[in-house]
């Protein structure tokens, strides 16, 4: 919706896809640019180049996203207009998730203006990301070990099941040796069974399944859990869980994993201080790699930018948002490796509230463009 009340055109909510494969990276250099698809907006007259930021910011980092979710549909855009209108997007490959930070409130992270254990902003959050066309969060997790997370991925999970909303659980592998490490897996997974994904648990069909089976991502540290044990141990579960891992597993335990996920990382080259180096290389090498395995599952990844520096564990490291483009880019790249005959399942935005990292789309704005850090301010 524009500043006079008027709807954003259909096409232009799909040019903003039709045209990310011939963007090249020197496009990103020209310093406080709209993203691609607010230049049709400028030239139609629709919005003035020196209004565009305070008017449209937020509302285009949203439908960056909603237009990712509705790409496929871009050959009938009468009908989509339609859904987009109504808040609503079809159901379309790949489903977009989020990677979901519970920790907020503790006093041990940054104060964003609101505590992870209040429903009310439960609710609210799961609201607003449907209607950016995300269908479930994917939980930062860490077992019994967190009890203040864990308290409150169960407060999640009631609220997703009254908004009939998907979750998942991102678990931080153990660091130790190989033995506590593995019993730690063990016993975090035998938690998950029991409290959130088995048929004790209460809110059960609010955990995200690939083929009836629940997806179980894990977040790699020492790389000392032995994972094909705790698969063993999975296996009186009534459907065994699907792990999946950033980026490959290690070759011992790669027939425990289903699958692997993209997270945020400059690729070759590293971090650049400037934050130009946005994954492309990454990106390029994670997605050629898992096409290459059409029996594990494929979980894209997409970023708005990364900028550790309010974290206490910074290392001063920085993707720049380029106006918006470093979402649209990673939001898209995968289309290069995956089509209808390869389709890939999954999408996850990391993240929907890491502002520690500077992750964060929950608050972002388009109107990012110097490089500095979203918001930490609640939004009215």
């Amino acid at each position: 919706m524009l500043k006079d009340g008027s709807a954003i055109p259909g096409a232009v909510v799909c040019s903003c896809v039709s045209t990310v494969s011939a963007r090249t990276l020197t496009s990103r250099a020209a310093p406080r640019q709209p993203p691609h698809f607010l230049s049709h907006l400028i030239s139609s007259g629709k919005v003035h180049r020196h209004l565009w930021e305070p008017y449209l910011s937020k509302a285009l980092l949203s439908l960056c996203i909603v237009c990712f979710v509705v790409a496929g549909g871009c050959t009938t855009p009468g009908m989509h207009h339609g859904l987009l209108a109504k808040g609503q997007a079809p159901s379309i490959q790949p489903k977009l998730l989020a990677v979901y930070m519970p920790w907020f409130g503790d006093h041990t992270h940054l104060d964003v203006g609101y505590s992870s254990d209040d429903p009310a902003v439960l609710r609210k959050q799961i609201e607003q990301a449907r209607h950016m066309g995300i269908s479930a969060f994917v939980v930062d997790w860490y077992g019994s070990m967190r009890p203040y997370s864990d308290h409150n991925f169960a407060l999640l999970q009631a609220v997703a099941s009254d908004a009939h909303f998907q979750l998942a659980l991102l678990y931080n592998e153990p660091e130790g040796d190989e033995e506590d490490s593995t019993d730690e897996a063990v016993a975090a997974l035998d938690k998950a069974y029991s409290d959130y994904i088995g048929p004790t648990a209460k809110y059960r069909e609010t955990y995200l399944t690939y083929n009836g089976r629940p997806l179980f991502f894990v977040f790699p540290k020492d790389h000392k859990v032995n994972w094909t044990h705790v698969m063993e141990h999975c296996s009186s579960w009534e459907a065994q869980p699907l792990l999946l891992y950033e980026d490959q597993p290690p070759k011992k335990y790669a027939d425990a994993f289903a699958g692997s996920y993209a997270w945020v990382k400059p690729g070759p080259g590293g971090w650049a201080a400037d934050g130009s180096n946005w994954g492309e290389g990454y990106l390029k090498n994670f997605y050629a790699t898992m096409a290459s395995q059409p029996g594990k599952i494929t979980v894209g990844g997409a970023w708005p930018g990364f900028d550790d520096t309010a974290a206490d564990w910074s290392l001063n490291r920085h993707i720049a948002n380029g106006c918006g483009k470093t979402l649209d880019e990673t939001l898209n790249f995968y289309r290069s490796y995956f089509d209808d005959s390869h389709p890939l399942p999954f999408m996850m935005i990391e993240t929907w509230n890491d502002y520690e990292e500077g992750t964060a789309v929950e608050r972002r704005s388009a109107s990012n463009c110097g490089g500095e850090r979203p918001s930490t301010k609640p939004t009215t």
